[in-house]
């Protein structure tokens, strides 16, 4: 009887494993296997951080307050998308929680990466992986993309930039304009100028002079700024920056700012005058923001407008007939759970009476300098009356000190505690999120999905070629992990790039000789510089890589290259 119960486990085991394997045989069958052109417009939407929980929460909150019986989105969900992200190349992270930018990676262009890299490959000299939108543009296809963040940030990056690392936010903004996507509408104007006067928000962060604003005015692009301008531009090419950094949240902006769906109609209005078709991203970054922050009414506000946004989506794609729209998250953000300390209740007024974001409440309450005050300002943005002595002393801790708790934090645990809402941090989580859809790209996500499938359900219903676009751009371009010597000059690891560039590295006797386009030297292991010729260069003949300067670089490839300091990269000219 033991061995025939093992013998079942055993059976019914291999029957899962094989089930799962066939699954997923199935799906890569299934989007390998489609045939033809089934659209000539995609539309993507991402909720940067909308985990399964905060759909639930907001549709809760939906049904009490707003008069809805359920989300737009839920008659529409289709399946589920995985979040892992690939292990990096140098062991650091093993990826099974994402970042934006590696999840981005996946969902944009079909390949795994590392947590922090911009649709780039995941090893030492990383190459760029072209995405849907870039694929489009190959195609004739007009482009847009739409973010509450900041243009320069994670998930709008990887549709049309490639940089090793998220954070290179001033690199990513002249991509933009290198890239020719048609509509760009978000925040971040501070990376796109260098002189506080140049800009309408009265701030800059860029460092080489350049005015990127007055560049995509010369290549033809209209520029607006606000809901009059942004309403008012005429043209086939569109850059609007509604904020200095990310677009205020939905509870603290001014009428001047236009809804997501207005800015969705815009872009429309644009790209639907290509005959050729066009592919339009729309992000809700800020209900990520939101989760990190454990601002509960915030991510609902932010999710409900993403909601709104993906009405209008279908609704067009209905009346257009020739239109896929799909939508999913990048992760889940802030571990949020509905319910905590086994109390069996939700308390929405303690939240839904909050008028303002935890960032803006936060900052009053740590300039407060007397508990009237500090009543006073909960009060008035949270309907807080009864505030008690506990309570009082929490949030007096927040006084703008380094040492201190913020005072969005301290805001925030008030607020979920009398909410009965609970949240596990203010990182990511690794659980799987919703997909949601119309069209013939939607019909190719059912069921369960890594988060590659995702790129590749869009590309293979319009029928674009996304290996094709990333041969074209790794023949250009290569992202090599450099160092920088003592005295700041970029040094680059030869025998990393001897396949790409025709080099050859001997270590011999401890000698270091490197040779290429019929151009050779040698130096001493351990070395920290070179004599070639006349002349002494830095470099370094370490243990575990080999680092010369990139004259040196230019004499021994057998590619004519050129370096782009900014965004990282070697440039390979044809």
């Amino acid at each position: 009887m033991k061995w025939g119960k093992k013998a079942l486990l055993l059976i019914t085991s291999c029957l899962l494993v094989f089930s799962l394997f066939s699954f997923s045989m199935d799906k890569k069958s299934v989007l390998a296997n489609a045939d033809g052109k089934k659209s000539k417009n995609l539309i993507v939407l991402i909720g940067d951080g909308m985990g399964p929980s905060q759909v639930t929460l907001s549709r809760l909150y939906a049904q009490k307050y707003e008069n809805m019986a359920q989300l737009h989105m839920d008659s529409y969900l289709v399946g589920t998308n995985s979040t892992y992200a690939a292990p990096s190349y140098d062991g650091k992270s093993s990826g099974v929680i994402t970042d934006s930018a590696a999840s981005g990676t996946a969902f944009a262009t079909g390949n795994k990466t590392y947590n922090g890299a911009i649709s780039v490959t995941n090893e030492k000299v990383a190459k760029p992986v072209a995405s849907v939108i870039e694929a489009a543009k190959a195609e004739g296809k007009s482009t847009g993309i739409i973010s509450t963040a900041r243009l320069t940030h994670a998930t709008p990056a990887v549709y049309a930039t490639h940089v090793r690392s998220r954070g290179n936010e001033n690199a990513i903004a002249s991509q933009f304009l290198e890239s020719d996507v048609d509509v760009l509408i978000g925040g971040g104007e501070y990376h796109f100028v260098s002189d506080k006067n140049e800009a309408n928000f009265g701030r800059a962060k860029r460092e080489d002079g350049r005015n990127l604003v007055e560049e995509f005015e010369e290549k033809g692009y209209a520029i607006a700024n606000d809901q009059e301008t942004l309403k008012n531009a005429q043209g086939d090419k569109l850059l609007a920056l509604l904020s200095n950094s990310h677009v205020p949240y939905e509870l603290d902006r001014e009428d001047s700012v236009p809804r997501l769906k207005e800015q969705l109609a815009k872009a429309l209005e644009i790209l639907e005058k290509n005959d050729e078709g066009f592919v339009l991203m729309l992000e809700a970054g800020r209900i990520d923001h939101a989760g990190h922050a454990n601002d509960i009414h915030s991510v609902v506000r932010e999710l409900l407008e993403f909601d709104e946004a993906f009405e209008a989506a279908v609704e067009y794609a209905k009346q257009s007939g020739d239109t896929s729209v799909i939508a999913t998250a990048d992760h889940e953000t802030g571990g949020l759970t509905i319910g905590r300390d086994n109390i069996s209740a939700v308390y929405f007024d303690a939240f839904r009476n909050v008028t303002a974001s935890a960032d803006e409440i936060g900052s009053k309450l740590e300039k407060a300098k007397s508990d009237e005050e500090i009543k006073s300002i909960m009060k008035e943005y949270a309907g807080v009356n009864d505030l008690s002595e506990a309570e009082l002393a929490q949030l007096k801790k927040a006084d703008g000190e380094k040492a201190s708790p913020s005072g969005s934090d301290v805001f925030n645990i008030v607020i979920a505690k009398r909410s009965n809402i609970g949240w596990t941090g203010y990182g990511h989580t690794a659980v799987d999120v919703g997909v949601y859809g119309y069209g013939p790209a939607a019909e190719l996500l059912r069921g369960f999905n890594d988060n590659t499938d995702f790129a590749k359900a869009g590309a293979t219903a319009l029928g674009l070629d996304l290996e094709k676009e990333t041969k074209s751009l790794q023949e250009k371009f290569a992202y090599p992990l450099i160092k920088k010597s003592e005295t700041g000059e970029v040094l680059f690891p030869v025998e990393d790039l001897q396949e790409l560039l025709g080099v050859t590295v001997e270590k011999n006797n401890g000698n270091v000789t490197v040779s290429g386009n019929d151009f050779s030297f040698t130096m001493k292991q351990n070395a920290k510089n070179v004599k070639v010729g006349t002349r002494m260069y830095v470099a370094a003949a370490e243990e575990e890589a080999v680092y010369i300067p990139f004259e040196l670089l230019k004499l021994i490839s057998d590619k004519k290259i050129t370096w782009d300091g900014l965004s990282e990269r070697i440039v390979m000219e044809s």
